[in-house]
């Protein structure tokens, strides 16, 4: 079997679903769904996912916290994180600033990941979930250091980058298909016996 390890950008799927309208899809099995894209021959050893904690309004924060439980509850996985840093804006129409938060270390932090295991000799094949260009240069160093080892690229829903597509091995956009069938039952049971929920704004409805 060919070993596969997934690297997930949490925040690039994330933000592929929500511009596609796609909310109830939100309480998704990262490792039942990377499960779902693989080949019969290649056989899934390790799921890192890649996200940051927000710091926006408490409901959100909530929603984040009961995600990220319920993912912890999964074998093989690893969650690593990265961090938010305020960004000065300024309004081109009447100059007022202020401050957003910005997302940082999602790219280094798989980068780090994608070349440390393909050292130590982890995976045949590196599967990457995401279209952010900025990891074109780890991809293009494992490539020339390790010729015999693959990187997939698996584009979010509503994303895509030119320069991924060129220099992975392969890559494609995943399908609606594949997402609704790796969600989360709506119940998650924690090893403490404590019952996580779906949150409620994530439930399919006919308005979303």
């Amino acid at each position: 079997m060919e070993r596969v390890i997934a690297y997930i950008d949490g925040f690039n799927l994330y933000f592929g679903l929500k511009s596609k309208g796609w909310k109830r899809y939100y309480w998704l099995n990262q490792q039942i769904l990377v499960q779902n894209l693989l080949k019969p021959q290649q056989e899934l050893v390790l799921t890192k996912y890649f996200t940051a904690r927000i710091s926006g309004p408490a409901d959100k924060q909530k929603r984040q916290t009961i995600y990220v439980e319920a993912l912890n509850t999964l074998s093989d996985f690893r969650i690593y994180y990265g961090k938010y840093q305020n960004i000065p804006r300024q309004c081109d129409r009447c100059g007022f600033e202020d401050e957003v938060p910005n997302e940082k270390m999602t790219d280094v932090n798989i980068a780090v990941e994608l070349l440390s295991d393909a050292f130590e000799d982890r995976y045949e094949t590196a599967f990457l979930i995401s279209a952010d260009s900025d990891l074109v240069p780890p991809i293009n160093r494992i490539r020339t250091l390790f010729p015999r080892k693959k990187v997939i690229v698996a584009f979010p829903p509503d994303r895509f980058s030119k320069e991924l597509d060129k220099y992975a091995n392969a890559s494609f956009t995943m399908g609606r298909a594949k997402i609704a069938k790796s969600l989360f039952p709506p119940e998650v049971r924690k090893a403490d016996g404590y019952v996580l929920k779906c949150p409620e704004r994530w439930k399919p409805s006919e308005k979303r």
